[in-house]
């Protein structure tokens, strides 16, 4: 069996040689193999992953053998046809293909389609349809658990039996059911028979006699459902204000010096262009909307806002990162397109395994580019396996999100980021990366480049540009002054020698040195 990176490597030059060839291919009614020689003998393909992502209007493919995971997602279009069998999230993002697996299929396909038709022949795994909110999913064959689970719109039809929980947490949609399905459904899922008119529209969708449904076949739907408001999750439990930063033997500087406040992105992995940001600080705005600025606008807030990127679920500037999660999945072509980087919210997408992030990857950054950066987003509380994820699959940035619902305090998580970090990034390009559950002041930065840190990412206080310009420039202003205060003349050489906890609980969970007694407290060196 071949080993991952030969898979991914494998994958990467399957897609940038089919690229160039796809439109070209539509134009000329061509279908494009994989899996054949081009002697027409047949060279079955092995787990290749994250094939043709953004299939363009038109065009056809065939591919023959078992393939990986995230194949023809995110399409726009396009007809892809597998003789064999598929790993997980076939189709994921469709917005547009005709996609027809003749055999298996894995976990989650057709997970957060919008459009296009996708047909399985031979049974599929759980979470089939998950998140769909438009097309048509066909499967014959059985299907596993919690098909359709959270399903806003579109239609799934099974031939076959239909394991636990189908349907659950649906809100619109339907669940056409031609077997067995269990008899004791999620709360929030009702069970009817189907009009004969729907039948009728169904079997035109289908198209496709043999796979036609009877009048008696079971259509499950949203039903009604008593909403009460989920409490709020707990969030941590302090902020840094408990933290100081104290100069030590050195002077402090003329307050006319320059600082260097630039942090790169990226920096050192070789095939890959640095993304140079002014502050250590990605902020995070809905859409790149937001930091257009109107013509007559001052010119220096223009020039703040043209040279801090940003993370954006949408509409990203060149200089952005865009942010991945299932709520945008279906438009990573377009913001991919129109970004330097992507950030992949993996607390927003579904618990993926090693090979599934691999196909994830392939297909993304066959869209962004190998030369730009990749950053996974994930909770605190997993910060190891982040960590592990990150060093083994090569990503660029590794960010851990305070507030995941665990109340960790921002001081707890600076040792634990710590240990992990020597543990698992200590040979590796991987840079670390923590968003904070509020707005970011220039002190909130200064002590977490001190702790190691390389990049902090937090929600923006404002959504106006101009307020936006000003908030860039008063943190660059007050980090500036800190620098100048602790005699740097760059934030590289802050380090944890300069932090202080100002009180005993704050020295207790972050093992930094208690002021006035100047060492961290005794429990911090014993076994």
């Amino acid at each position: 069996m071949a080993e991952p990176r030969e898979v991914v490597e494998r994958s990467f030059k399957i897609n940038k040689k089919l690229g160039p060839r796809l439109i070209e291919a539509a134009k000329q009614d061509a279908i494009l193999r994989i899996g054949w020689t081009s002697a027409g003998d047949p060279v079955p393909k092995d787990g290749e992953l994250g094939l043709c992502p953004n299939l363009p209007s038109g065009s056809k493919m065939r591919a023959l053998g078992v393939l990986g995971s995230w194949v023809a997602a995110f399409g726009s279009g396009g007809n892809f046809t597998i003789q064999g069998d598929s790993g997980a999230f076939l189709g994921a993002g469709n917005r547009g293909n005709t996609i027809v697996c003749e055999q298996m299929a894995g976990n989650y396909s057709g997970y957060a389609m919008r459009s296009g038709k996708i047909s399985i022949m031979d049974g599929v795994g759980d979470d089939a349809g998950a998140r769909m909110e438009g097309g048509l999913l066909m499967i014959r064959g059985p299907a596993g658990a919690r098909i359709g689970g959270g399903m806003k719109g579109g239609l799934i039809v099974i031939h076959g039996d239909v394991g636990s929980d189908p349907g659950a947490g649906m809100t619109g949609g339907k669940i056409v059911i031609n077997g067995r399905y269990p008899s004791r459904l999620p709360t929030g899922v009702s069970q009817r028979l189907l009009t004969a008119a729907e039948v009728k529209s169904i079997n035109a969708d289908l198209d496709n006699e043999g796979m036609e449904i009877p009048k008696d076949a079971a259509c499950l739907v949203p039903g009604e459902m008593l909403h009460v408001e989920a409490p709020e999750p707990p969030v941590s439990t302090s902020d840094l204000s408990s933290i100081g930063l104290v100069a030590g033997d050195l002077h402090h500087s003329v307050d006319y010096q320059t600082c260097d406040t630039v942090v790169l992105v990226a920096d050192g992995v070789d095939e890959k262009s640095p993304i140079a940001l002014p502050l250590p600080l990605l902020p995070i705005v809905s859409s790149g909307q937001f930091l257009q600025m109107p013509d007559e606008s001052d010119p220096l807030a223009s020039l703040i806002l043209a040279k801090q990127p940003f993370i954006t679920r949408e509409q990203p500037r060149p200089i952005d990162f865009a942010l991945i999660d299932t709520t945008n999945l279906a438009d990573v072509p377009e913001l991919l397109e129109h970004s330097s980087g992507m950030v992949i919210d993996l607390d927003q997408l579904p618990a993926m395994n090693s090979e599934e992030i691999d196909g994830f990857i392939v297909a993304t950054r066959t869209l962004l580019g190998m030369d730009k950066p990749v950053a996974f987003l994930n909770a605190i509380s997993r910060v190891e396996s982040l960590h592990v994820r990150s060093s083994h699959h090569s990503v660029d940035l590794a960010i851990s999100r305070i507030e995941d619902g665990s109340g960790i305090a921002e001081a707890a998580a600076l040792p634990m980021i710590g240990r992990s970090t020597k543990s698992h990034l200590t040979d590796t390009t991987t840079q670390t990366g923590m968003l904070l559950g509020l707005s970011a002041s220039g002190q909130d930065l200064a002590i977490l480049c001190a702790s190691g840190i390389s990049v902090i990412c937090c929600e923006v206080p404002m959504q106006d540009p101009h307020d936006l310009a000003h908030w860039l420039q008063s943190i660059s202003t007050e980090l500036s002054g800190i620098l100048t205060r602790l005699g740097l003349n760059s934030i590289e050489l802050l380090q944890r020698q300069h932090l202080r906890a100002l009180d005993y609980e704050t020295a207790a969970i972050s093992g930094l040195r208690l002021v006035g007694y100047d060492r961290p407290l005794p429990h911090w060196f014993a076994r």
